[in-house]
């Protein structure tokens, strides 16, 4: 969890769609007209220079109409890999409506060159999650493995279970810990999973951490076996304090952060025999995590939050500038 600035003012428009259901469905639809009125309204009032949307909902398809002569940004943080592939005639439709309303944002900023294919638009540009540099960095000698994220299909926890069964026999003094929310009640069909195989040494959930890039010093390995990511933010923290990685090259973000076999390794996807050799080699070889452990900090650097913040800035005098030009940006 970060900290929000003092500079950040929250306005509550108090629509609350209900999340449970569609955003297309009758109950979230009846809502549109008040959530527009309403940010109309807060518009006026604050006048900004520039509006950013990080999130998906409604407002989505109706924000680049509502702001007159704004920019409007909008930025994504999920990957469109699989929707792209879907066939459904639903989805084809929605892909269409998706493109031309995307062509109404002055710009769309995606995590990765990845994603950028999937999108139709002439305005899509790239910057990527920042990285903040801790002053301590992860010891490395833990017999402990770690892994982090909400406990959903995403994150693919179940599969760190079939690895904990494969490395039992070999090294069974070290332990897989998995932090982070229920979600669905998710995590207690992995934990039937776990004391079925006897693996309730090997592999525990330890809950949430409000520090997780402390938690991490504890550690020797960091895990992911997510069927996709867009841009892991936790990739960027493991590496920050010198934490090694190994990965699925799943879709479409691990490998646009780690450099494999410098600070980690990317594994094809959804292969356990590879995935298991490569932690099997961290995990006999402390000082190869130390090696790749300092090659990451170095490595990460290049994510460094002064850098993308630069983006943004140049990002904003640039669509400030274009909407108006008379507004040059000061120097």
């Amino acid at each position: 969890m970060y900290e929000l600035s003092d500079k950040v003012r929250i306005r509550d428009l108090n629509i609350n769609y209900e999340i449970g259901k569609s955003y297309f469905s009758l109950t979230n639809l009846l809502k549109i007209p008040a959530h527009i009125s309403a940010l109309r309204n807060t518009i006026r009032q604050v006048q900004p220079d520039v509006i950013v949307s990080c999130s998906f909902g409604p407002d989505f398809y109706f924000l680049p109409f509502v702001c007159g002569k704004i920019p409007v940004i909008k930025e994504f943080h999920s990957t469109r890999y699989f929707a792209d592939k879907a066939n459904k005639i639903t989805s084809q439709v929605m892909r269409k409506l998706n493109d031309y309303v995307e062509t109404q944002y002055t710009r769309l900023i995606v995590l990765n060159e990845d994603e950028k294919p999937f999108y139709k638009s002439a305005n899509v540009e790239i910057i990527p999650n920042p990285a903040e540099f801790p002053s301590q960095y992860c010891p490395l000698t833990e017999h402990k493995i770690i892994s982090a994220g909400r406990i959903t299909s995403q994150k693919n926890f179940e599969d760190l279970v079939n690895v904990s069964q494969r490395l039992q026999t070999n090294f069974p003094d070290w332990q897989i810990h998995i932090y982070g929310d229920d979600y669905l009640d998710r995590k207690a069909s992995i934990e039937k999973k776990i004391l079925e195989l006897n693996l309730e040494n090997q592999i525990q959930f330890k809950g949430t951490t409000s520090d997780l890039k402390r938690t991490f010093l504890n550690y020797s390995i960091y895990a992911m076996t997510s069927n996709h990511e867009t841009f892991p933010m936790v990739l960027l923290e493991a590496l920050s304090v010198g934490l090694p990685v190994v990965s699925y090259r799943c879709p479409t973000g691990p490998d646009r952060i780690i450099t494999h076999g410098e600070d980690g390794f990317i594994v094809p996807y959804k292969n356990l025999d590879i995935f298991t050799k490569k932690l099997e080699k961290l995990m006999t070889d402390e000082n190869l995590r130390r090696k790749m452990g300092a090659k990451g900090r170095d490595n990460v650097q290049r994510f460094n939050i002064d850098t993308v913040m630069q983006q943004w800035r140049t990002l904003f005098e640039q669509v400030i500038t274009q909407k108006n030009p008379q507004c040059q940006p000061q120097p």
